[in-house]
């Protein structure tokens, strides 16, 4: 399994990015700030992770395409692994999403990530496939604690063309 680790400093997310990003560029320029100072409690913007998570599609292929899928549609490929946020993360993305006999509801980003929650993509999946991959995942990430930047590649053949999703 290929991955790659690097340590590097982390911006928030979310709504406003932007806006702070473009404050703290200023604040920087005329000097009123250090321009080593980030803030490290919130998640990572695209392209900057610790950790390449190789996802094997093949081996959990349904999971692998709505995860594909999701980011294609906009969602994170980064997860900033927030383990004591996971149940509330799990609460808020599958909020008002009914059941389906037979599936469980996939989340993208999953409920371990600072990422995940309200928002998240949900796609029904087989719960052998949703319940493999999150082993998988789970078993992967076991050595990393909270605030790692994990950034997932799928690997493998996708079939964007029947996720099911929940939500778009």
């Amino acid at each position: 399994m290929r991955s790659t680790r690097r340590r590097t400093k982390r911006a928030p997310s979310g709504g406003i990015a932007l806006l702070i990003g473009f404050a703290l560029t200023i604040l920087i320029a005329i000097g009123v700030l250090d321009p080593d100072w980030l803030p490290t409690d919130s998640p990572a913007p695209a392209g900057i992770h610790d950790y390449e998570l190789m996802f094997p599609a093949d081996r959990y292929p349904e999971t692998g395409s709505h995860i594909a899928a999701a980011i294609g549609k906009g969602s994170s490929a980064t997860c900033t692994i927030d383990r004591q946020g996971a149940d509330r993360n799990r609460d808020l993305s599958l909020r008002g999403i009914p059941t389906r006999k037979g599936l469980d509801r996939d989340e993208w980003p999953m409920a371990m990530c600072a990422e995940g929650g309200e928002g998240a993509s949900i796609a029904y999946i087989s719960p052998s496939d949703n319940r493999g991959a999150g082993s998988w995942v789970s078993n992967q990430l076991s050595d990393y604690p909270d605030g790692t930047i994990v950034l997932f590649t799928i690997e493998g053949e996708i079939d964007l063309q029947n996720v099911v999703f929940a939500t778009d």
